[in-house]
């Protein structure tokens, strides 16, 4: 027979087990069988919509940190006493503008909702959008009637997952303004990465003409009056006239070079995504509309090697129905399942959408 302390001791250890077990997570093979319950996602308004990406934060610090730079920094080394002081006025007026206009066309188009009419004046941005059921649907839009946002859409309106609503004359959704890109600001997108081209093309000119100064003439970049009281060549002040801050040279050279880098690279990134959307115009294209096209040619090609037969039969008469199918009328594209989720380096698109058939003409 147990003693007295055996039983109290064996009591309590079964009173331990039996919190642990409480307490304790399922084992991985009984929670794979456990369906979570998600609570049912919200419609985005735009931009500023919660959750915000981090791309956002991204964009928004750059900008800022670039902007003091240039104008708290480096326009006040530009000499004073040019010949031509009327030109050095219009070019800081003309980068000043740039960039307020940049600024202005940015928060217009992250602030406006691109959602299609119909949505916006149905949809109540407060109620969870309802779960798609493929059991009773075969495509999220069916002759232009969104079974998610239970109303009729334009005929180039798709629903994009990200933001939880049909968007009218969708182009792509873009992380970095954490909004979609539609026909309701699509001009201002354009307005926003041409204006930030130009200025950060002004930007580079600046800093350039400061290191070629810095190593044949630095005198040139000590005009102003506050100089006259520091004698040594060491020291430099930043934010002039208002704030003079006296600083080394080689904080002032690793700021300038860290900013002509970040000059660069979104030169070259807002660069090429200007120049793709001048081709876009060109051809009368949406992003949505370029990447279905892109991803039709490559099926067709995958196909082609698989099955060399598929090449000899009728591929002139392919080639122009394709050709013809994809000029300016992307409603003859009809929906079959799949999922796109990335465009390019600069923006990306995550959508239930139609995978290309062409319809013959």
């Amino acid at each position: 027979m147990p003693s007295d302390r055996q039983l109290c001791a064996l009591s309590i250890s079964q009173m331990n087990i039996c919190g642990m077990n409480r307490n304790r997570v399922l084992p991985e093979a009984q929670a794979n069988n456990v369906k979570k319950i998600l609570p049912r996602p919200l419609s985005r308004v735009n931009g500023w919509s919660p959750p915000l990406h981090s791309f956002q934060a991204i964009s928004w610090t750059t900008c800022l940190a670039m902007s003091i730079a240039t104008f708290g920094i480096f326009i006040p080394f530009l000499p004073t006493s040019w010949k031509h002081a009327a030109y050095f006025v219009s070019f800081v007026l003309v980068m000043g503008g740039l960039s307020i206009f940049h600024l202005i066309v940015h928060l217009i188009t992250t602030t406006i909702d691109p959602a299609d009419t119909n949505v916006r004046l149905k949809k109540d941005y407060s109620e969870p959008v309802p779960i798609f059921d493929r059991s009773k649907h075969a495509h999220v839009i069916q002759n232009q009637y969104c079974h998610l946002c239970e109303v009729t859409v334009s005929k180039k309106a798709k629903h994009c997952s990200s933001c939880n609503k049909c968007v009218s004359g969708f182009d792509h959704h873009c992380k970095w303004l954490n909004n979609c890109v539609g026909s309701r600001n699509y001009r201002f997108f354009f307005s926003s990465v041409a204006s930030a081209v130009v200025t950060l093309l002004g930007m580079m000119v600046i800093l350039l003409y400061i290191f070629i100064q810095y190593f044949v003439n630095p005198e040139e970049l000590r005009t102003d009056p506050k100089y006259k009281g520091i004698s040594s060549k060491n020291i430099w002040l930043l934010f002039l006239p208002l704030w003079p801050v006296p600083v080394k040279t080689p904080v002032v050279v690793s700021i300038a070079v860290v900013v002509f880098l970040l000059a660069i690279a979104s030169f070259v990134l807002l660069g090429h995504l200007l120049v793709f959307h001048f081709y876009l115009i060109a051809k009368n294209l949406s992003t949505f509309d370029y990447m279905m096209k892109t991803r039709f040619q490559k099926n067709s090609h995958s196909a082609e090697k698989k099955d060399p037969s598929v090449r000899k039969k009728g591929t002139s008469s392919q080639e122009k129905s394709n050709n013809s199918s994809w000029s300016q009328t992307s409603p003859r594209v009809e929906p079959q399942k799949f999922l796109l989720s990335s465009l390019s380096q600069q923006s990306d698109v995550c959508f239930i959408a139609p995978a290309p058939k062409i319809t013959p003409q």
